[in-house]
């Protein structure tokens, strides 16, 4: 058996090198040892789970269907459905509120506003709301074209821009587009360049939180769809880090800019999109914290 520094550690677990040396002095790792005043960790060791006193042994995905299935309000499922959906829609310019899309999303009604609203905002909004549950239902299942397409067509449906011919909703792009002044892939490279990046993100055994941002960051590169790429993108995220057991996350207002960052920079430099998602992680480990829901650090 081999052995690696707190350093290596945090990085194979994504966590920071404090939390490592906390389990080490609690002894929540096996194995570990003390030379000096450095620590040695085993390989092979598996990173701790947290669990709330007391608690029945449940994690997210758990809690999230059986919260979906019996409708119950006020739990982790209706908060991360607002807070998902405000947030991922607001990044891509969407004008409703937190407040009206809690509203939306428990009424099924739009708050009366002194502003003009954008009907596609209402639309996409309950849309997005369906795409969660889509998420959780399958969270466990091969991530397949199908699914991805799949993703798009339930966000897009009954918009603007599918009553437009040459907008594919559910399919993939027929227009060249751009995202942030950069090229994405033409619509006839768009199947071929998809396939190409499933297949090797399948070849991947347990999926780290670094490859599941690798696909993110090449998903988006691609641009598939002509619009919608970041919401359906962001989605597929949430729904991988409940299949792998990574704590999921939500780019919210004070992050969006250091995300955009962390994209640009990802084949240059990991750290940027890696620090920030830690980040927003951290954030919603205080929402499991809070719901008692167990979670690894």
């Amino acid at each position: 058996m081999g052995y690696i520094s707190v350093a290596e550690t945090a990085k194979k677990w994504n966590v920071s090198e404090r939390t490592v040396r906390n389990y080490c002095a609690h002894d929540k790792i096996p194995g570990a040892f003390l030379t000096g005043k450095t620590w040695n960790i085993p390989d092979s060791a598996q990173k701790p789970m947290r669990q709330s006193a007391g608690e029945e042994n449940r994690d997210l995905l758990t809690v999230l269907r059986e919260e979906k299935k019996n409708g119950i309000k006020g739990g982790i499922y209706h908060k991360i459905q607002v807070d998902l959906t405000y947030n991922s829609n607001h990044i891509e310019g969407s004008r409703l509120s937190h407040d009206q899309t809690r509203y939306i999303y428990e009424t099924n009604t739009i708050g009366v506003s002194d502003q003009a609203i954008n009907v596609d905002d209402i639309v996409e909004t309950t849309n997005h709301f369906r795409c969660i549950d889509l998420v959780i239902d399958d969270a466990k299942n091969l991530l397949s074209e199908k699914m991805i397409k799949e993703l798009h067509l339930i966000l897009k449906n009954g918009t603007q821009d599918s009553r437009k011919e040459w907008f594919a909703v559910g399919d993939y792009k027929k227009v060249p587009n751009e995202v942030g002044g950069h090229d994405t892939a033409l619509p006839e490279e768009v199947p071929e360049k998809m396939k190409n990046l499933l297949a090797r993100y399948r070849k991947l055994n347990e999926k780290t939180l670094d490859d599941i941002l690798d696909f993110h960051h090449e998903f988006e590169s691609i641009h598939p769809f002509q619009d919608g790429n970041g919401r359906v993108g962001r989605l597929i995220l949430f729904k991988e880090c409940l299949k792998y057991d990574i704590v999921p996350f939500i780019i919210d207002e004070d992050l969006k800019w250091y995300y955009y960052r962390g994209l640009s920079e990802w084949n240059r430099e990991r750290g940027y999109l890696r620090d920030t998602c830690l980040t927003a992680q951290d954030k919603f480990k205080k929402y499991l914290d809070y719901f008692r829901i167990q979670h690894r650090d």
